[in-house]
């Protein structure tokens, strides 16, 4: 380990505790270095924008190169790439079909699909569009949006019958977005396809928006309302570790939204 790399890094994270900044006497004394090598450890990490020092009070507190650093940081995540390795163990776990969507403009697209070992034939394909009402992601990324915006997507849809069980009416629809986000995951038992039951948790963004969700599919026959509870921890965890992944920081997200 190198010694001043490893102060200067020490320095970082004391002074992002202090949103009003903090002197270069209580962080020597903190960091337990003399306040001449912490002064030259800031005016290093000042110069290239990692530290910056207010004029009137002479504190020191967060530049503005990591505002720089992070953008481009979450410029660069790739969402399918991040949850790839989430979505493998939710698959080798299950054994069943297991579904990556995203919210984009307006749309709600499956981006990944693993088959898991069972025999499963499902109208989901990577690049079609998920229906809102009558699929678990759909429903979960709904009950997370804002309520204009899934109120104009509504009117824009509408509530087409997929099967005799399909949601069509708005009223029980909201009651289903409400169960979203008072228990954290939503399912859907043969409500888009005939004997295929799914459940899905959501995943959020650096920002604390909803940014898509994942999901497990199966034949009804396995996928009782017995297994859907058993799964539900499971996915609504793997729904944060992928949240976390992209950088979201927020808390469980039952009753957080």
């Amino acid at each position: 380990m190198v010694k001043s790399v490893d102060r200067a890094l020490q320095i970082i994270a004391h002074v992002s505790k202090y949103k009003q900044g903090v002197g270069v006497t209580e962080l020597a004394t903190k960091l337990e270095l003399t306040k001449s090598s912490t002064h030259k450890l800031l005016a290093t990490l000042a110069e290239h924008g990692y530290i910056e020092q207010e004029r009137e009070s002479k504190k020191y507190r967060l530049g503005y190169k990591f505002l720089e650093l992070s953008s481009i940081l979450l410029d660069s995540i790739d969402l399918r790439g991040e949850a790839r390795p989430f979505l493998e163990e939710l698959e080798a776990t299950t054994n069943e079909v297991v579904h990556l969507v995203v919210y984009d403009q307006g749309d709600m697209i499956y981006i990944e699909k693993l088959e898991g070992n069972e025999t499963l034939r499902t109208h989901s394909k990577i690049g079609r569009k998920a229906p809102i009402h009558c699929t678990s992601v759909g429903k979960v990324i709904s009950a997370y949006l804002p309520t204009d915006t899934r109120a104009k997507l509504i009117d824009k849809e509408g509530l087409p019958r997929h099967t005799e069980r399909t949601i069509v009416e708005k009223e029980a629809f909201e009651q289903e977005i409400e169960n979203v986000r008072l228990h954290g995951y939503g399912y859907e038992m043969e409500e888009n396809e005939q004997g295929i039951t799914c459940i899905a948790a959501p995943i959020f963004d650096h920002q604390g928006d909803i940014t898509a969700a994942v999901s497990i599919s199966g034949p009804s026959i396995r996928m009782t309302r017995e297994r859907l509870q058993n799964l539900s921890p499971l996915i609504i965890s793997v729904g944060e570790k992928i949240s976390q992944r992209i950088g979201y920081r927020g808390a469980t997200t039952a009753n957080s939204h």
